[in-house]
Order: structure tokens, then sequence, then C-alpha cells
């Protein structure tokens, strides 16, 4: 009994396996070799052993600077978007009293992400720019004598397109979550004097903390492994670690890139390890 059990528990993570293994476990097996081979300078690699690339990486200053870019655009916004995708949700779920309504203003949240992330990022440029909408509307109203030149590439820039492009990730998982608290539970604590601040503390927000982790999975990875953005929101400003490794396998430096990549994939992994050690996603599974 015991064997078919285990044969049947095989059987039912195969599909997983037969995905996962092609396309993540073998890819990452030959990123990471590339990471410890020499280089020929010239889009070859050398078949020796050598951590000279990742003594390279924790070596160098300017790498350094490009994860702390990085980890930087990942935070603010992770901050932004957390914010505002949990009043959104809270407003959606607790002050829209009719569960239908609900339903439609949540589903009119989702209406700007059926467009292309490259036509809503590119769609701020006629805005923040010096002869933008904002700094024009501004200039007409005589709150500024000069165009606000941090408005458009720049790190402010950069921001503001992640947060328009990420929010969504953190409103669908707390929309979720908060949709299952039981509104007889706030009625009973509002019974017994508590205040609003208290339930929001000791209620609302811990009920809610799968939803609010795995939105932070989904906008810190995205953010960490994205560089699209960086490039044309800064206007060569700032920049990111995808972005070195972009410019490394566009001079055929692999083995550099590579070492990066898997520093970069271990840091993200480091991340969501963190955040399910925090939360136990599988209550929100099985809720």
């Amino acid at each position: 009994m015991a064997k078919r059990a285990d044969a049947f528990g095989w059987l039912a993570v195969t599909p997983l396996l037969l995905v996962l293994i092609p396309f993540f476990v073998v890819p990452f097996g030959v990123i990471l070799a590339a990471s410890v081979m020499e280089t020929d300078g010239f889009g070859g690699m050398i078949p020796t052993i050598t951590l000279d690339n990742y003594l390279y990486i924790f070596n160098s200053r300017l790498t350094f600077d490009l994860y702390f870019e990085t980890a930087k655009f990942a935070v603010i916004t992770w901050v932004f978007t957390t914010v505002i995708g949990f009043w959104v949700s809270y407003f959606l779920v607790f002050h829209v009293k009719n569960p239908l309504l609900a339903i439609g203003l949540f589903l009119l949240c989702t209406v700007p992400f059926w467009t292309s992330n490259i036509i809503r990022m590119i769609s701020w440029l006629p805005l923040l720019g010096k002869e933008g909408l904002i700094n024009q509307g501004l200039m007409g109203a005589g709150a500024i004598d000069q165009p606000l030149t941090f408005l458009l590439f720049s790190s402010f820039a950069v921001i503001v397109a992640y947060v328009h492009q990420l929010t969504i990730f953190m409103i669908v998982p707390i929309f979720n979550s908060m949709a299952k608290i039981d509104k007889s539970l706030i009625e009973a604590a509002l019974d017994a004097g508590s205040s609003r601040l208290d339930i929001m503390r000791y209620i609302i927000v811990p009920m809610s903390k799968t939803g609010i982790a795995l939105g932070s999975i989904f906008v810190l990875s995205i953010v960490m492994g994205d560089f699209f953005v960086v490039k044309v929101m800064s206007g060569g400003g700032s920049a990111s670690v995808v972005g070195a490794l972009y410019e490394d396998v566009g001079v055929l430096q692999y083995p550099s890139a590579a070492a990066n990549s898997i520093i970069l994939t271990v840091i993200v992994f480091a991340v969501v390890f963190a955040i399910l050690r925090v939360v136990d996603i599988r209550k929100e599974i099985a809720r």
C-alpha cells in the first residue's frame, strides 16, 4: 500500500518535473558551468575551472553599485506597491458594500494591464518630459517657473514606471486575502470596543499577510530581473545588474555574465526564501 502511494505521488509530480528539469534545472546547470570557465575574449569559453569571474564581481566597486541600485529600485517599488495595493484592496473589500460592484471595480483596476508593459511605460514620456503635460500644467498654474527636470530620465521616472506596472501584482493577492476575512469578525471586534486602528493591526493586516507576501515575491523578483524600464526611463543615468548582463552578452563575455546571473538568482532565491520563512503561503492556497 505504501509503495502504491509513493508511486502515485511520483506520478502526480511528473508533469511538474517534466517542465522544471528541461526548462529550469538544465539551463541553470549550463549557466553555472559557464560561470566557472575562462573566456578567450572572442565569444569562446575555455573549459578550465576558475573562480576568477566571481572574485572579480565581489571585488568590483562598480558591480556593488549595480546591485545596490537594483536593490534600491526593488525596495522602493515594493514599498509603494504594497501601500497602494493594500489600501485599494481594503477599500474594495470593506467599503464597497455591493460584492458585484467590488468585483467590477477590481476588474476595472486590471484594464490598464491588458496592454503591453512597454506601451504603458512609454506612455509616461509625454507626461513627465520638460514639455510634458505635468510641467506645462504646473507652469500654467504658476506653481513653477522652470520645467522640473527630475520627472523624466531619472530614478524618479524609473520608480513611477515600476509602480505603475507592478501595483496590480500587489492588488490581486491582497484583495484575494482580504475577501476571505469574515466580516462578522470585524463587527464583533467593534461591538467589543475595539478601535479601527486595533482592527487594522490585529485582524486585517495579520489575515492579509499571505497576500502581501505573494505580492512581495512578484514585485521584488520582477524588478530585480528587469533592465528595460531602468534603461528607458532613466535615460542611461541609472543601471541595473540585468543591464550589465545584457552588455556582457553583447560583447561576448559569457562567463562573467553567467557568474552575475548565478549571483542574482541566488539573491532572488534568498529573498523569496526569507519571505516564505516569515509567512506560510501554503495557508493561502489551502484556504
